[in-house]
């Protein structure tokens, strides 16, 4: 029978089945994904053929579909396996905030890295508008267009803004869509302001440290009452980058694919160039310097390194 992975727990997953019933299930020996190491082989997203386990009135997964798509990361803890977020997605969506805690540039260019790297269409949604000063808001402002100008849908919300949460609706409708983000900056919050029904558990911010705390144990996929699905993920402390050879981080930055062709040297890295119609960007301040140099701290980076970038 064929069923959606709801929820994954680690050892156990969550089903729905194609009749609109819901299944506790396991896997049938090792399952794996292309030959990858993959601390979590079934994800939420994917559709899985399974069989039911009369002893245990359970299920047991016996394949997983081919994949439309998938967002991975490396294993925080096992530097040689990676760990995909999820799959068969339209969209994702990055919840951030510029403060209350403060959700690094170099985090959210990453982020759209590994979305480019997949073609997966990317919002950025920048939250708690309502508790920043005037002073904040404009510095919001002139970050959020920074990513407009290169294409990305930008949104700054407030989960007590009824206007803005219509606009989040707008955007989640007929949809499947990762929400991601650090611990902290709202996601959930956010959620049961457009669904309260979830529930979703929801936590405060550390004084200490201005971090949030986890709340989302398992990512769990949630059908919303006017058209399509969420995703809602663990708080991201750190993204590593996955599958992507050096030279081709500079595909996935849609201001510097643009400039590729107009470079002298067909195998330019816009670093030490002549002629590099890139850095002549930056230079003349087409190109976002912060942007730009979040690209050389990927390019400067093995795969170690990328795992192990601290989130400020």
């Amino acid at each position: 029978m064929r069923a959606l992975v709801t929820k994954s727990t680690g050892s156990w997953y969550q089903l729905r089945t194609e009749a609109g019933h819901y299944v506790e299930a396991r896997l049938a020996g090792k399952i794996r994904l292309d030959g990858r190491r993959s601390t979590n082989p079934v994800v939420v997203g994917d559709w899985v053929d399974y069989i039911e386990d009369e002893n245990e009135n359970k299920g047991v997964i016996q394949a997983i579909e081919p994949r439309k798509n998938y967002i991975i990361r490396r294993s925080l803890n096992l530097s040689k396996q990676t760990h995909i977020l999820a799959s068969n997605i339209d969209q994702a969506v990055l919840v951030a905030t510029f403060a209350f805690p403060r959700t690094s540039r170099g985090f959210i260019d990453r982020f759209l890295v590994t979305c480019e790297a997949y073609n997966i269409p990317v919002t950025i949604v920048f939250n708690k508008k309502d508790l920043m000063t005037p002073e904040l808001l404009q510095v919001q402002h002139e970050i959020m267009g920074v990513y407009k100008k290169i294409g990305y849908n930008s949104l700054l919300v407030s989960a007590i803004d009824k206007n803005d949460l219509e606009a989040v609706k707008k955007l989640l409708a007929s949809k499947t869509t990762l929400i991601a983000g650090h611990s902290g900056v709202g996601k959930s919050t956010l959620i049961n302001a457009i669904q309260p029904q979830f529930q979703l558990k929801t936590g405060q911010i550390s004084d200490a440290h201005s971090k949030g705390k986890h709340t989302t144990t398992f990512t769990e996929l949630f059908e919303l009452d006017f058209g399509g699905y969420v995703i809602d993920s663990p708080g991201i402390k750190e993204l590593g980058l996955v599958e992507m050879k050096k030279e081709e981080v500079g595909h996935y930055f849609p201001e510097i694919r643009e400039l590729i062709n107009d470079c002298k040297f067909n195998n330019c890295t816009h670093e030490n160039e002549p002629h590099c119609a890139v850095k002549a960007a930056v230079e003349a301040g087409q190109i976002d310097a912060e942007r730009y140099f979040n690209y050389l701290k990927m390019m400067h980076s093995d795969e170690m390194d990328w795992n192990e970038w601290e989130v400020e």
